[in-house]
């Protein structure tokens, strides 16, 4: 990892100083009320242009974690916005490359930005002066408002209207979700829950660790007067991040949620056409790591989580931000729990990854095909998954990852 700060660790430069470098930006005009309380943290890989457009409108003191981009953005970031403190992860570390950003703040709070987004004028020091004043409050969910139109983004209209029991010491509707371009934490609150995780990886990360933070004891809400700015490329794949909603729904359902909730996962999967396929077999190849991790959160949690579930407003999960009407239709197809509006052909050939993985808990890898269809006989497999195992190619397999390969194939 290399780091560069432009100024000593325990000072923030502020709108008085000079740029450091001839026709590099001046630094915009401070935020004096989130000065010392807020570190806004963006990670990157490959969006030179993005952040040309969006550094220049942060309030405080940016730390940037560049992850593993080759289009040179370090030196342009450095060259460009001298302010600004980049930390380079070497290599792609998606969602928990953000953690590295909240582990060198120096501020109580943190505010997560994509390359993409902005907070609003003022908003960081109305998100301060909240936390301040609410001293259990670990993640603060603000509005967020997409694209040159600033629509409202649809996870937004839920958080407001969540069904969950007011608290009263809480600044607003309690939540168990969050838009990450949209949230300010409590850094302790972020670092002891664990931040990110590298299992989910991408797209959907906020769900875990909401539910984790939950579980310690902390409150999220959601505070319609924090405002977040965000204009997502239009470039982006809209069935490659349905399936990639799909893959991160059904691994944090097997890190944090009861069997019950994973088999209905599992199934909105398979039933959820060609994206929702690719997403199970995608979260297949994980299984082992979400396995691993498991652990479910207390009765009280997991009661709310589950009311969210059965709410009209609640969703599974909310889906980070994307294009306008891609997000509203990844919502539909992806909630858990619920049968997806299309693509109704259900993988009856192939094995639930969840049952797979049961019954075969007891092999001693490296091992051969056979091996693999006598341990699954031996914990009472069904003949279908058997049936499959006996069609893998004959080989030795190293472990259940390589299993998962053979079994729903490497794309």
């Amino acid at each position: 990892m290399r780091r560069s700060r432009p100024y000593p660790a325990d000072e923030h430069m502020t709108e008085d100083q000079p740029a450091e470098s001839a026709g590099a930006e001046r630094r915009p005009r401070g935020d004096h009320g989130a000065a010392g309380r807020v570190t806004v943290v963006v990670a990157t890989r490959n969006r030179r242009r993005d952040l040309e457009r969006s550094l220049p409108r942060h309030e405080a003191p940016v730390i940037l974690v560049d992850n593993g981009s080759t289009d040179g953005t370090p030196a342009f970031v450095r060259e460009r916005f001298p302010h600004v403190e980049v930390v380079e992860a070497w290599r792609n570390l998606g969602a928990p490359g953000r953690d590295l950003g909240v582990r060198l703040a120096r501020t109580p709070y943190v505010a997560f930005a994509d390359d993409d987004s902005w907070w609003a004028p003022g908003a960081l020091a109305r998100a301060a002066d909240v936390l301040d004043a609410h001293p259990r409050l670990a993640v603060l969910a603000g509005r967020v408002l997409v694209g040159p139109e600033e629509r409202p983004d649809p996870t937004c209209h839920g958080m407001a209207a969540s069904p969950l029991p007011a608290e009263p010491d809480l600044p607003g509707p309690s939540v168990l979700g969050f838009l990450a371009c949209g949230a300010v934490v409590r850094r302790d609150a972020h670092l002891a829950a664990g931040g990110f995780d590298d299992v989910v990886f991408f797209f959907g990360e906020e769900e875990r660790l909401a539910l984790d933070l939950a579980a310690a004891g902390w409150g999220l809400a959601y505070v319609d007067d924090v405002v977040a700015h965000h204009h997502p490329s239009p470039s982006r794949d809209p069935e490659g991040r349905r399936a990639l909603a799909v893959r991160n729904a059904v691994l944090t359902a097997v890190m944090r949620r009861p069997w019950p909730v994973v088999a209905r996962a599992v199934l909105t999967a398979a039933r959820g056409g060609p994206a929702g396929r690719r997403g199970l077999r995608d979260a297949a190849r994980r299984l082992p790591r979400a396995l691993a991790r498991r652990r479910t959160p207390p009765w009280r949690v997991e009661a709310a989580r589950a009311s969210l579930d059965a709410s009209p407003v609640g969703g599974a999960y909310p889906l980070p931000a994307g294009i306008w009407a891609d997000r509203v239709a990844a919502a539909r197809k992806c909630r858990v729990g619920e049968p997806a509006e299309g693509g109704n052909t259900i993988m009856a050939n192939t094995p639930n990854p969840i049952d797979l993985q049961k019954h075969l808990s007891g092999v001693d890898y490296p091992a051969k095909r056979d091996d693999l269809v006598r341990v699954a006989r031996e914990k009472g497999a069904d003949d279908a998954l058997v049936g499959t195992l006996e069609k893998i190619p004959d080989r030795e397999y190293d472990g259940p990852n390589a299993v998962s390969k053979a079994v729903f194939g490497d794309d």
